[in-house]
């Protein structure tokens, strides 16, 4: 069984916003610090940026009203990073975080929700989750009408073979004027199996959260087997444990490695928001 929400759903419209603002971090600075939080819903985007790069109104409001829409109130607080984290990364790449960090291959489930999720998406781009159980579907889809139910649930039995359930109880508007929306709150959406206690949105690459996630995930699909690590704030080495034995990964070369996906594989960090780590 797997659960994948789409790119409008609320929350991963704050983890899109999330993902512009360090975007518009490494527009700045080559190796910005930042951790931006998004609370948003009925008409308010509160944004709360703790960043070496100042963000003001005049830069975040065209993200909100491009990702969100126009007309909802933007409540900002940007402060600088605090003192004792900016200097753990003075002069080197240091890890940023204390964690533990799996990875696990795609189930076959979650590779074809994920694909289908897509497609869906395509049809109708408006808020939608999802859920799979072998090749039984459970489609919660805004903005379709019982027509349209009936177009997608032959499209998805024809040419994909899926039993699903459209709209169990009807017609629904969803969207950020409907629910709240806040970062990082569909991990289970965007990791699967793997979810620990680190969050992958609205973070720079020096934070372990985002950048040994992304090495775990790549490494379990590469080496095909479970893959975990941890980390202290400070450390230069990460510990990663792949099919029962210990390597040794120096930071700058999983912070390399991680950047390397987010801009060259997604697009950069908005666009890594849409769909998290299990992406089609």
């Amino acid at each position: 069984m797997f659960e994948k929400v789409n790119p409008y759903h609320p929350d991963k419209v704050a983890d899109r916003i999330a993902g512009a603002m360090i975007d518009l971090a490494y527009q700045r600075e080559e190796n910005p610090r930042a951790a931006v939080e998004v609370l948003l819903g009925h008409g308010l985007v509160h944004i709360i940026a703790e960043s070496s790069v100042t963000f003001d109104e005049d830069s975040v409001k065209p993200i909100v009203e491009r990702i969100y829409g126009k007309g909802a109130t933007l409540h900002l607080l940007s402060i600088p990073q605090d003192s004792h984290l900016a200097e753990n990364q003075k002069g080197a790449v240091r890890c940023g975080d204390n964690g533990i960090f799996r990875g696990y291959q795609m189930t076959p489930e979650q590779d074809n929700l994920t694909f289908l999720a897509e497609k869906i998406t395509e049809k109708f781009p408006y808020d939608g989750k999802y859920i799979i159980s072998g090749n039984d579907m459970t489609v919660c889809q805004s903005h379709v009408d019982m027509n349209d139910a009936l177009e997608l649930e032959y499209m998805l039995m024809s040419d994909y073979g899926m039993t699903a359930l459209i709209n169990p109880l009807g017609p629904w508007t969803g969207g950020p004027d409907v629910d709240s929306g806040a970062t990082n709150r569909k991990l289970g959406s965007d990791m699967g199996d793997a979810v620990t206690g680190g969050g992958l949105h609205g973070k720079d690459l020096s934070k372990a959260d985002v950048s040994v996630n992304i090495v775990c995930h790549l490494l379990a699909q590469e080496r095909r087997c479970p893959v975990s690590a941890m980390c202290s704030i400070g450390d230069d080495v990460v510990r990663f444990k792949v099919n029962g034995e210990y390597e040794d990964h120096f930071y700058d070369a999983v912070v390399a490695k991680a950047r390397e996906y987010i801009f060259e594989k997604c697009g950069g960090f908005e666009k890594f928001a849409e769909w998290g780590l299990l992406r089609p």
